[in-house]
């Protein structure tokens, strides 16, 4: 049985980690596909990437329920870690989660499986963060939309394969629909539901 005392630690500087933290996710969010980089340092529990850890520690409070994948749910360490550094109820039910943190993206769930919010509340949805190989190398993804002066170029080993194709689905739900923060160890990428995939790569 995990100890408080033995749980790894949070940001070292609370206040000044987490502002880092949230300009770089906001940057992220402002210029899909651009690669952003986490400078916070945090301890994580095993199977959370440090990039994970920093943004559950700058966004997740006791008001933001989060779903856990079951590479998360492994051990009982991820779901502790959390509610001990932020506050946040882990809970059972995607579909009413604010946060899903994906462990293993090969496996993930089908999108409805998630909130997407509604036409008067569109941010009561579901932002998905999700562990994946590189956000460097693999195949190259050209995105357009809000953000992106023409079209950006993403070269990252991405799970599932269809990742874009599922997200297509956010062109019919907007307002609504799904956000997402891929993550690989201090980098960040975030597609956010406004994003459309417009060519791929090999």
């Amino acid at each position: 049985m995990t100890t408080v005392a033995e749980l790894p630690a949070g940001f070292a500087d609370k206040v000044l980690s987490a502002q880092s933290t949230f300009r770089s996710v906001m940057d992220a969010m402002a210029r899909p596909g651009s690669v952003q980089r986490i400078a916070a340092v945090a301890g994580t529990p095993d199977t959370m990437m440090r990039g994970t850890a920093a943004i559950a520690l700058t966004l997740f409070d006791h008001d933001t329920p989060v779903w856990l994948d079951a590479r998360m749910s492994e051990t009982a360490h991820v779901a502790k870690w959390l509610k001990f550094h932020t506050s946040a109820p882990v809970i059972a039910d995607s579909s009413i989660s604010s946060f899903a943190l994906v462990g293993d993206p090969q496996n993930l769930p089908a999108l409805d499986r998630f909130a997407f919010g509604s036409n008067e509340y569109p941010d009561r949805s579901t932002t998905l963060i999700l562990q994946v190989d590189s956000l460097t190398q693999g195949p190259a993804f050209e995105l357009r939309g809000p953000g992106i002066d023409g079209t950006a170029i993403l070269q990252a080993s991405l799970q599932p394969h269809d990742l874009f194709e599922r997200l297509s689905i956010n062109a019919t739900l907007f307002p609504r629909g799904i956000d997402v923060v891929l993550v690989h160890d201090d980098a960040i990428v975030a597609i956010p539901r406004t994003t459309r995939l417009s060519a791929r790569g090999g």
